[in-house]
Formats: structure tokens, C-alpha cells, sequence
């Protein structure tokens, strides 16, 4: 288990500059496009801190993949409960959405069908390409 931290933690730190890249680019877009866009400085804090964060957790948590005793479907609900939990809490403490039980709803609804989208186009690819290498093999 301590590997399994350590790789969490690894990846982290690795990918979570670019959570505060994001905010950085969304705060650009934002300024050139409103006429009256200004933000505080406790605000640009907030958004820095909060997009780390999502970006480390997002990061660290593709470890659950890789944790041998657990099935597909434990690392697959951790993994969905994790990434979740980090954008949920984002998006509360910065404000970026309100924070009513049918606009939950609808958030909750989209994430968990992209999520499942984005891991239903990723296990198609792989067995895609695992038969791609297997023919390869066959021939040699």
C-alpha cells in the first residue's frame, strides 16, 4: 500500500500545476471577453489553491487502477468518488456554480455520464489496440 501512496503522491505533484494553468488560461478568456471582469486577489488564491488541488487529486487517484487486489469495479467507483468529491468541492469553494439541490442534479447527471463515456472510449481503445498486438504476435 505504501507504493500506492507513494505513486499518489508522485503523480500529484507532477500534474498539479496544471490545475492553476487552467484557472490562469479560464481568468484570460474571462478578462477579454467581459467588459467588466475583475476578480480580487483573495479570489485568484482561491481559484490557484483550488485548481492544485483538483489537478493533484485527479492526477494521484489514476493509481487506483493499478492497485492488483482490488477489482475493476472497486478502483472504477473510487477513482469516479475521488475525481467527484475534487470537482464538487471546487466548484463550492470557488463559487463557480450554484449550489442548489436540481443544479446538483444536472451537475451530477453530466459528470457521471462523461466520466462513464470517457471510460467506455478508454476500454474500447485498449481491447482495440490488445487485438491489434495479439494479431502482431500470432505472426511472428
Amino acid at each position: 500500500m505504501k507504493t500506492y501512496w507513494k505513486t499518489f503522491m508522485h503523480r500529484g505533484l507532477i500534474f498539479g500545476g496544471f490545475g492553476p494553468m487552467v484557472a490562469g488560461i479560464v481568468f484570460c478568456v474571462l478578462d477579454a471577453t467581459l467588459e467588466d471582469f475583475s476578480i480580487g486577489g483573495d479570489q485568484i488564491l482561491l481559484a490557484i489553491v483550488s485548481t492544485y488541488l483538483l489537478a493533484f487529486l485527479q492526477a494521484g487517484s489514476s493509481v487506483f487502477h493499478q492497485i492488483e487486489h482490488w477489482s475493476p469495479a472497486r478502483s472504477l467507483l473510487a477513482h469516479f468518488l475521488t475525481l467527484y468529491t475534487a470537482y464538487v468541492g471546487c466548484y463550492w469553494v470557488n463559487s463557480w456554480i450554484p449550489f442548489e439541490p436540481f443544479v446538483i442534479l444536472i451537475f451530477t447527471a453530466v459528470f457521471a455520464v462523461s466520466y462513464f463515456v470517457i471510460c467506455l472510449t478508454v476500454f474500447v481503445t485498449v481491447k482495440i489496440i490488445q487485438k491489434r498486438i495479439n494479431a502482431n504476435l500470432k505472426k511472428r
